[in-house]
């Protein structure tokens, strides 16, 4: 289980990406707009640095939504590998079985 000070920086970074995320949005389309004179695009860029860095979205570690283990994550499920599987043994998650061959 990952330390519970990681799993609340990360539910923090959440926050900030969720605050951030409009104005950054637009920030970015106007870099990419290629009617954007040099000037506008230099001023976008500016304004984009000067936020937070857990302002962008890839900050954010996906994490197993149960015990916040945040290597081998799989986002169908939202569970780690490791969890998936004994929820799949006890029959947690239906029409998904443990494959032999």
């Amino acid at each position: 289980m990952a330390t519970k000070a990681k799993i609340a920086r990360n539910e923090h970074r959440k926050a900030v990406v969720a605050r951030h995320a409009a104005r950054r949005a637009e920030l970015k389309a106007v870099i990419a707009r290629p009617t954007a004179t040099p000037e506008e695009k230099a001023e976008a860029q500016r304004d984009l640095a000067r936020q937070p860095r857990d302002a962008s979205a890839t900050r954010v570690r996906n994490r197993d939504s149960v015990d916040g283990r945040p290597r081998g994550h799989l986002r169908a499920f939202g569970v780690s590998r490791v969890r998936l599987r004994g929820l799949v043994h006890e029959g947690y998650l239906p029409g998904v079985r443990k494959s032999s061959w």
